[in-house]
């Protein structure tokens, strides 16, 4: 399969993308379904840390579901080109038409815990979601919209802004701090 390719070619940033990368390696081989929100315990997911062309600021979402000001992205479902799943989740949920990759290759994993919660009138039991990040760029002067079954605003936020709009202490600490980390390395010029 590309995609445990990619991942086994992927280079770990910290300790926690080494044990995440593991985790995700061992139940992509022995699981069935995990492409699908189906799959009880864990889901593939894709995320975007969506950047503008200077990478000076991100698009963040207000998720109904967490209360909180996060990245955007969804489950695969059945899709297994998680690259075409960011970008379709970030066009869904802000309203932007021209997205693009700012390089093919992963730029995180992690996996993630989802507490139980109620989405469109039932109960989702808590799982995992089993998660690939992509940078990917927009034009910030791009309208962009809410999609408000699961968002209730869209912005643009400077980088160390959009750590501290998240109410989420983990995100803050364990992914979005890392995130604009890694940006550093993909700054243009």
């Amino acid at each position: 399969m590309k995609l445990i390719k990619q991942i086994k070619e992927y280079q770990p940033f910290n300790e926690q993308e080494v044990m995440d990368r593991i985790l995700i390696l061992d139940l992509l081989k022995k699981e069935k379904d995990i492409f699908h929100r189906e799959h009880k315990a864990a889901h593939m997911t894709a995320s975007a840390w969506v950047v503008n062309p200077e990478r000076t600021k991100v698009l963040m979402a207000y998720h109904n579901i967490y209360n909180s000001w996060s990245w955007m992205g969804g489950h695969a479902d059945g899709e297994q080109d998680l690259l075409k799943v960011a970008i379709r989740e970030v066009q869904e949920e802000s309203g932007l038409e021209n997205v693009h990759c700012v390089a093919e290759g992963i730029f995180s994993l992690e996996a993630l815990t989802v507490d139980g919660h109620i989405k469109h009138h039932a109960y989702v039991s808590s799982h995992l979601h089993l998660n690939l990040t992509y940078l990917l760029e927009a034009d910030e002067s791009e309208k962009i919209s809410v999609k408000a079954d699961e968002n209730s605003g869209v912005a643009w936020f400077d980088l160390e802004e959009a750590v501290r709009a998240s109410s989420e202490p983990w995100f803050r600490e364990h992914i979005y701090g890392k995130l604009n980390e890694k940006l550093k390395d993909k700054n243009p010029g």
